[in-house]
């Protein structure tokens, strides 16, 4: 879908309405037009090409009524296309900045029929449909930035699968095609691991990493190191390609970081409410302490090494209440070296990769009004802009 800038409040297809009512009433007079007639150009609408994805740009999926991927900038407060979806799908981003890759499935009757998995490519400029790269399944599942990553410079795909075992397929987007699907039991959540292939957690607490060169795939475990059952880990975590690091949070608040490879290390943990200097949080019923949250609950932000998390307080189990503060945690560090109370709950939050980086959050504001983005200045705290209806599905920002 082509990117259009609106010069009036009034919608497209109502004034596309409008323009059919009045032909319709001017068949009766005497002056009628041929029906040859081509209808003249709306000058209220103009439609143009975008540049190349940059740094203060955010990528808000909709949502599972109106899917899609809505493009802000965060600069200027401003929408500046959508990149079509289905629902419960996945978008990555070229690194080259000329394609949004969207891994989705469709069904040719709605929601039954035949079921069609698949990588469609989009042009970055004009958000039309470039290409088609069929996959033999995916997952259906939405809210995780994980479930879809893009290695070697952009040019390999992996893509989780669950049908019914758990496998990631490899898929090669320089030729356009399917290579090969690798089974990866009880693991999820990849990361592309450079000269390798990717890394994933797994129930057993342990990290796996998978070589995808070789005829037949060779994986490896690491120790476990948390446990899925008592303290799991978020899905949406922190990770940096370019240094070849994650940072993951378990739903009591415990920090691990892991540096990837071949062979990867991964350090002990420690809590980000001591780091905060109040009492660790734990799994015991009725205990109340602040703990993280939301849907999408952290943003790491590459060039200093914050994560900014959304802090609620309740009991162990609360993993999906929004957030009522955000901690911004200096992870080497292992303080937290600002609390910054929201004065709407927020159920998931981004973080723009510039030198000046923003804020975004997705807030819930109940009977006071519909939910909002909100974006803030991350070293002030100050807002910039609310965009109302901006929609509340995870978010993407541009990865160095």
């Amino acid at each position: 879908m082509m990117k259009v800038q609106r010069k009036s409040s009034l919608s497209a297809r109502a004034r596309h309405s409008a323009a059919a009512v009045c032909a319709l009433a001017l068949l009766g007079s005497a002056n009628i037009a041929r029906a040859s007639d081509p209808l003249p150009s709306d000058p209220e609408l103009e439609a143009v090409t975008l540049s190349a994805p940059k740094p203060s740009w955010v990528f808000v999926e909709r949502g599972f009524v109106v899917p899609g991927n809505a493009i802000y900038d965060t600069d200027t407060g401003k929408m500046l296309g959508m990149v079509e979806a289905s629902t419960l799908s996945d978008l990555s981003i070229d690194p080259a900045g000329k394609a949004y890759y969207v891994s989705e499935s469709i069904w040719t009757k709605g929601w039954r029929g035949t079921r069609q998995d698949m990588i469609t490519v989009y042009d970055s400029a004009t958000l039309k449909l470039k290409n088609e790269i069929a996959i033999p399944g995916r997952i259906l599942i939405g809210g995780r930035k994980f479930n879809f990553v893009l290695a070697d410079e952009g040019k390999t795909a992996y893509v989780y699968n669950l049908d019914p075992a758990s496998s990631v397929n490899v898929v090669d987007l320089v030729k356009g095609k399917f290579v090969k699907k690798i089974e990866l039991a009880g693991c999820a959540s990849l990361m592309p691991v450079t000269g390798v292939g990717f890394s994933a957690l797994c129930s057993d607490g342990s990290l796996a990493t998978v070589k995808v060169a070789a005829a037949k795939p060779e994986i490896t475990r690491s120790a476990p190191f948390f446990s899925a059952t008592n303290d799991p880990i978020f899905d949406n975590f922190g990770y940096d390609g370019a240094k070849q690091q994650a940072v993951f949070l378990t739903y009591t608040g415990q920090v691990f970081t892991a540096k990837l490879g071949a062979t990867p290390t991964i350090s002990e943990p420690f809590s980000i409410q001591a780091a905060a200097g109040v009492s660790p949080a734990d799994t015991k019923p009725l205990d109340v302490h602040w703990y993280p949250g939301a849907r999408q609950g952290l943003a790491y932000h590459l060039g200093t090494g914050h994560a900014y998390v959304l802090m609620h307080t309740g009991e162990y189990w609360t993993h999906k209440e929004p957030g009522t503060e955000i901690w911004d945690l200096d992870v080497a560090a292992k303080k937290v070296v600002r609390r910054i109370p929201l004065e709407h709950p927020a159920s998931a939050i981004a973080i723009t990769q510039e030198a000046n980086p923003k804020l975004v959050l997705s807030t819930e504001r109940g009977e006071d009004g519909p939910s909002a983005l909100l974006i803030l200045d991350a070293k002030t705290g100050e807002q910039k802009f609310m965009l109302e209806n901006s929609g509340g599905g995870v978010m993407r920002t541009l990865e160095p």
